[in-house]
């Protein structure tokens, strides 16, 4: 089958050859035609199989007809919008909706945060046709007014586990609640759990399922390897694997933001290029790091899960689980981003003792077992020596040839030039058990005999003991000065 068997536009053929595509994956070509027949769409495939084109390609088809030339915005409502759960996502498929449909008249709109949302306000109110946005900055374009959806006919919603796990149902009701209710309505994702099935009925109308692999499945072009490593050795092993195997791009992940930025710092210091992306970095130093990372001036991206669903290089060779996933679903789209558009690639999984539980909920959900590769030789590991030769045996040495007249001789004339000169070293004296030197005096103490068992003093003896000492005047003590002598005034003579 051919992108010309599915009635595309002439506009979005010649941009797909471009591109280099001639034949739709399965996910495109069994949605393509179903959403061009005005179908709700709940389309599950794994990741890396085109879904992305596989509602871009439909939309901009039935939006073609409703393009202008005209320069008012009036002409320009928003017509369409698709919602990500991240940033990454969200300018990935704002490209895809620009690069295909380069040749149609229609304009987008790349909402999200992070970033001055002045430029975003001042595009949409040129008119825009198709908006990308995240929820949590469409919900500001809102109350701010510079977004209408009143005239929305097509509503997609990317990777809807991902919001639903990120929080995003609060903001996903109010949207839905500000677009009209006749409207098309497409959920694509890598898996599709039963809450999103409950979030499905709410507002689709009967959605027909398109699932072109096994739900939840991996990629099938994918290597899985695992290290059972302690948690202490992983950095040194992955700087390890990275060196011997001479690995050139490279995706780390990392469950916690503090973590993939002190991973990347410690790779700096092993002399590997490497940058961390998180939900806690701007906007513009996650671009930095993913444009550097894919021109290849940086080999190591370290990343949290923020970025397992808006990473798209086709040709990535390795992704390495440095902590491995609490969810088995996570694995899955981590392990998706290599493996892509018809390339191997390696997902390599560094497991602790402590992670062993999650590794079986991940094998239960493959269904199969990953295997496991021995663990290399790290530095500060003691090399595995050869045992002592042992010395020889009484029969050993019974069995020696025996030694001849002269080396007799030989050996009895060293054996006594050694006792000799040993007779003429000074001996050392032996050990008498303890000091020599005498014991230092006791202090004087003319109130207490050494030589009694200590006894409490009586009663009147405390008290006169203690008023002695009330009466003796204290040693190196300086007498005491009035305030006033200490404020400046002159002592006066008695009269």
């Amino acid at each position: 089958m051919s992108f010309a068997s599915l009635n595309l536009a002439p506009e979005l053929l010649r941009a797909v050859l471009e591109q280099g595509y001639t034949e739709p994956t399965p996910i495109q070509a069994q949605a393509i035609p179903a959403i061009l027949n005005r179908m709700d769409i709940m389309g599950c495939a794994q990741t890396g199989t085109g879904k992305t084109a596989g509602f871009t390609l439909p939309l901009l088809q039935l939006l073609a007809p409703l393009a202008s030339t005209s320069t008012s915005p009036a002409k320009h409502p928003v017509r369409a919008l698709v919602l990500t759960p991240t940033r990454e996502l969200a300018a990935q498929v704002e490209e895809s909706v620009r690069t295909y449909g380069k040749y149609l008249p229609l304009r987008t709109a790349l909402l999200y945060g992070g970033v001055d949302i002045k430029p975003q306000i001042k595009s949409m109110q040129g008119g825009v046709e198709i908006v990308v946005a995240t929820p949590g900055r469409l919900l500001d374009h809102m109350e701010q007014k510079s977004v209408n959806l009143s005239q929305v006919q097509m509503l997609v919603l990317d990777e809807a586990d991902r919001m639903l796990d990120m929080g995003f149902m609060p903001a996903i009701t109010r949207i839905l609640a500000a677009l009209p209710p006749m409207r098309q309505n497409l959920l694509f994702s890598a898996t599709f759990s039963e809450e999103i099935k409950k979030l499905a009925s709410g507002f689709m109308r009967n959605p027909t399922m398109i699932e072109v692999a096994r739900r939840n499945a991996p990629a099938e072009l994918v290597t899985h390897q695992v290290y059972e490593v302690p948690a202490l050795k992983k950095h040194a092993l992955l700087a390890h694997l990275v060196k011997t195997r001479d690995m050139q791009q490279v995706l780390i992940f990392c469950r916690m933001k503090r973590d993939a930025d002190k991973l990347s710092r410690q790779l700096i210091r092993d002399g590997l290029s490497a940058t961390a992306i998180h939900g806690d970095r701007s906007q513009s130093e996650r671009s930095l790091a993913l444009d550097e990372f894919k021109t290849g001036k940086v080999k190591l991206l370290v990343a949290t899960d923020v970025a397992a669903r808006g990473i798209d290089i086709d040709q990535l060779p390795f992704v390495i689980n440095y902590e491995i996933p609490n969810t088995p679903e996570d694995y899955v789209h981590r392990i998706g981003r290599t493996g892509r558009a018809g390339s191997p690639g390696e997902a390599i999984s560094l497991v602790s003792p402590e992670e062993m539980d999650y590794l079986g909920s991940i094998e239960k959900l493959l269904k199969r077992q990953i295997p496991r590769l021995p663990l290399p030789l790290l530095g500060g590991d003691r090399e595995t020596r050869a045992p002592r030769e042992r010395e020889p045996s009484a029969v050993s040495r019974a069995a020696a040839p025996a030694l001849s007249e002269d080396e007799r001789r030989e050996r009895a004339e060293q054996r006594r030039v050694r006792e000799a000169k040993d007779s003429g070293r000074a001996r050392r004296a032996p050990y008498a058990g303890g000091s020599s030197t005498p014991p230092a005096p006791l202090p004087a103490y003319p109130h207490f005999d050494f030589s009694k068992p200590y006894e409490p003093p009586a009663k009147d003896a405390a008290h006169d003991v203690a008023a002695v000492a009330a009466k003796a005047p204290l040693p190196h003590r300086p007498q005491a000065r009035s305030i006033g002598a200490l404020l400046g005034r002159k002592k006066l003579d008695k009269v």
